[in-house]
């Protein structure tokens, strides 16, 4: 096999596993606001899904801001404003918990709960990858 080939599967396996850990997050969000809905109410259904998105939209960022690195690098250039741009996704994410914190408009525990989705799923790919990898027929 040449080497344009065993990159492409390499490559076709990654996006197959962002995709994967995406869709397992989506599911836990999901299955956890249906949850909070049924045994505890509304207002904690609301916050998980509210802590979902913003999970989404900081794996987002972090891609973006990851792939703008890279390239850079790449390239020869030096990435400038490096922990700057952390900083700020952190202080965004920092102001928009405080100002759910001082309205009380969602309880901030489920709203944490829908930000550890991203970790939740990651648990859950590490075992399925475990798993598949004890079932798999080994070729000698």
């Amino acid at each position: 096999m040449s080497e344009n080939s065993e990159q492409t599967a390499e490559q076709t396996i990654q996006t197959l596993s962002h995709r994967r850990i995406l869709t397992i997050m989506a599911a836990v969000i999901v299955v956890s606001v249906l949850l909070g809905f049924i045994f505890v109410s509304s207002f904690f259904a609301v916050g998980v899904l509210i802590g979902g998105i913003l999970s989404f939209v900081n794996y987002y960022w972090l891609k973006q801001s990851l792939k703008r690195i890279f390239d850079r690098a790449v390239m020869g250039e030096q990435p400038r404003f490096l922990a700057t741009r952390y900083f700020l996704r952190y202080m965004v994410f920092g102001i928009i918990l405080a100002i759910i914190y001082l309205t009380k408009t969602v309880s901030v525990a489920a709203v944490l709960l829908g930000l550890g989705s991203f970790a939740f799923a990651i648990v859950i790919e590490g075992f399925i990858r475990l798993f598949s990898g004890l079932f798999k027929k080994r070729e000698i």
